[in-house]
């Protein structure tokens, strides 16, 4: 969390009363000159430049070094090449500054050498309790008091949405994208390498940031995934404000291969995935898709329910929106009779009175406007979406002008999408400027309503506590995984191993019992006293169906000796050499629906719990959902439905539905475990049973992964 003092800090390089421009230069076409330019055009604090010549640049005295300046400092930016950057902030440090934005690169982003000067940059700063951005970043905008500390060639417009990015070559695009659409920012700032200040610390002073409604990120990864989430839910459940991000680096290629299920059906993105679901955070794919839905979000009411309202006056775009909005999980609304009542008092006999509501070719603004009212002001419409095709009576002009405030005053969400480029370039114009989002088709503009709608849903849930793990008993189960790990560094657990972790948290076990000879299995199998299945138990067998190491339907001593032969005699043919601990012999559980339970840890997240799809076709369907332990109830919910699965848990085409409380209830304990015990590098359960609504679940096999912590 941040401090009073390292939030009015941060504060303050946003509102700086001062800034100090270090490298500033007279040379036309470089940064130094570029950056104190863009300061001196709209800023109105005071500016310092720093040059070793002094004398004066662009008019305004300049000084050799900081310590020359006469009056406190708020701000330093920092554009002199790599090598005199540490005696600048050594400098700085000594000036007591607010803060520090280092532009420019060639550190760690070059050589080790270039890393480990930059941490200890980092170091000194933070010692020294002043935060700083960068290196190698763009710098920071505040359009709000003209603020342009950056190289961005222009300062954008003010606005309510933050936008962070942790590429600073990308924010010009950005910057340039946002003038043409006419969208404006309350905070605008590159990070680049976030030795210090990272993305977190940017999302807590934003929360509290009353000119921000809605954060966009650009990020390429997190440097503190359980702080990101505390911070990213607290903006969204509680300041009520919307965070939309753009991460890179989705493709497979940047995955560990790891030994486990889990592993191998995670991919390198499934962690951010699972982190951005739980904070609350949107995700996008592309730039264009973070501005068609910040765009809504920053200008719009949010959505109380998912029945849009199509008008149009041209057919086929209305079909194109209607297609798109099933698509997006919306539903067309049913129009009340009233509405269609008087919408035919107001409209040609010709018009389409059902949604889509086609007001002809011919229509002007004042259809527009009276058909727009009716309809929105209908309690069965929650948003509505305006087409419009430019055709040679329609005055395309006056509808973007006039249509804004019918939206306003009806306080439900309403975008809008005039088709074409220059022949509706006027229209466009006026709407976004009375901040009605417009989209060039109207797939865009339903795809971004549908997000809407899912962010409020999603705002919406309840059930966000954690479970309440007073019945497990951790330090019962602390001691057996040291006692299993010994010295070890690393230590795998067959299902029998498992078993004694497993009841600590009331996992659901089959009545069992472990046999090293033919006639213990037999013994074994009489005192179970109905069929059993029976497992070898090695840690050279990891598939132990394909390795014959599974017979199932066991019953009476007989057949469970000649079983446990079986068993030795199919791993010898398949896995020769496999040392074999013993024969797991275990009570059938009752028919269910099969599925996994997994965990991988990831070194910086902690434990990625997987649920899926299970048996030996676990890795073939990939049917999964995954999200970060510690894990809140809702989460338990919302994975279980996330699967396909689901359908067969639910009761698929008759069949009994599944106990899935049970489910959602092993699935929390589950994840308790895996935070409580963070030597538990890998897990799965598979399968995890779930029999018929009200009978539970069983956990039929299941292996561990111990490792050290160092």
């Amino acid at each position: 969390m941040l401090s009073q003092d390292r939030f009015d800090k941060i504060d303050r390089m946003f509102n700086p009363r001062s800034v100090a421009v270090v490298g500033a230069s007279a040379k036309k076409g470089g940064v130094g000159n570029d950056v104190l330019l863009n300061l001196i055009k709209d800023y109105k604090g005071t500016i310092y430049p720093v040059n070793p010549k002094g004398g004066e640049i662009e008019g305004i005295k300049a000084y050799t070094q900081i310590s020359e300046i006469p009056g406190e400092v708020d701000l330093v930016l920092v554009l002199v090449n790599a090598k005199f950057v540490p005696g600048v902030v050594d400098q700085a440090i000594e000036k007591k500054v607010s803060g520090i934005v280092i532009i420019s690169a060639g550190f760690k982003e070059v050589s080790h050498e270039g890393a480990e000067i930059e941490k200890e940059m980092a170091r000194k700063a933070k010692e020294a309790g002043i935060p700083l951005v960068g290196p190698n970043c763009l710098g920071v905008i505040n359009a709000t008091c003209g603020l342009n500390a950056s190289f961005a060639s222009k300062i954008c417009k003010p606005g309510n949405l933050a936008f962070i990015s942790q590429s600073g070559a990308l924010c010009t695009s950005v910057l340039d994208f946002a003038e043409a659409r006419q969208m404006g920012f309350s905070k605008f700032v590159s990070f680049g390498n976030k030795s210090d200040v990272n993305e977190t610390e940017l999302l807590e002073y934003l929360a509290d940031d009353p000119n921000t409604a809605a954060i966009a990120l650009y990020l390429e990864d997190v440097a503190d995934g359980k702080g990101f989430l505390d911070i990213a839910s607290k903006i969204f459940w509680d300041k009520g404000k919307v965070v939309l991000c753009l991460k890179s680096g989705r493709s497979a290629e940047g995955a560990k291969a790891v030994s486990s299920h889990t592993g191998s059906l995670a991919g390198s993105d499934a962690v951010y995935n699972a982190l951005f679901t739980q904070a609350g955070v949107q995700r996008v794919d592309t730039i264009s898709q973070l501005f068609d839905r910040a765009a809504l979000y920053t200008t719009q009411p949010e959505p109380k329910g998912k029945n849009l309202a199509i008008i149009t006056n041209a057919g086929g775009p209305g079909i194109m929106a209607t297609d798109a909005a099933i698509n997006a999980g919306l539903k067309l609304a049913q129009l009340s009779d009233e509405t269609k009542a008087k919408l035919a008092e107001s409209m040609p006999s010709a018009a389409s009175l059902r949604n889509p509501v086609d007001v002809l070719g011919d229509a002007h603004s004042d259809r527009y406007q009276i058909a727009t009212e009716l309809i929105m002001a209908d309690p069965n419409v929650d948003m509505g979406l305006v087409l419009l095709t430019p055709q040679s009576m329609t005055d395309v002009d006056n509808i973007g002008r006039d249509l804004p405030a019918v939206i306003k005053a009806a306080g439900k969400p309403v975008v809008c999408a005039f088709m074409g480029a220059s022949a509706v370039a006027e229209g466009v114009d006026a709407l976004v400027s009375q901040g009605v989002p417009n989209y060039t088709f109207p797939e865009d503009a339903v795809n971004a309503l549908g997000a809407y709608v899912k962010l409020a849903e999603f705002r919406a849930l309840t059930d966000r506590e954690y479970p309440d793990a007073a019945a497990c008993d951790v330090e019962k189960a602390k001691k057996i995984v040291a006692d299993y790990l010994g010295d070890a560094d690393e230590k795998y657990l067959t299902q029998a191993d498992c078993r004694s972790i497993f009841e600590c948290y009331n996992l659901p076990l089959l009545a069992s019992g472990v046999a090293k000879t033919a006639d213990e299995a037999a013994e074994i199998v009489s005192k179970i006293g109905a069929k059993v299945v029976m497992k070898v138990m090695s840690d050279d067998v990891k598939h132990k169906f394909d390795a014959g190491g599974v017979i199932l339907n066991v019953e009476g001593p007989d057949a469970a000796r000649a079983a446990f032969a079986k068993i030795y005699e199919n791993v010898e043919k398949n896995v020769p050499g496999a040392k074999i601990d013993s024969i797991l012999i275990e009570q059938m559980a009752e028919k269910g629906v099969e599925v996994i339970l997994g965990c991988n840890r990831d070194a910086k997240f902690g434990p990625l719990v997987m649920i899926g799809h299970g048996g030996t076709y676990a890795e073939l369907w990939k049917d999964v959902a995954f999200r970060l332990a510690p894990m809140q109830k809702i989460s338990a919910y919302r994975m279980v439905r996330q699967i396909k699965t689901f359908k067969m848990l639910d009761g698929f085409r008759g069949a009994p539905k599944c106990d899935v409380a049970k489910l959602e209830a092993t699935l929390l304990s589950f994840a308790t475990m895996l935070v409580n015990h963070p030597e538990i590098a890998e897990c799965d359960i598979n399968p995890l049973i779930v029999h018929e609504d009200g009978k539970g679940c069983s956990v039929a096999d299941a292996r561990i992964m111990l490792r050290r912590v160092k």
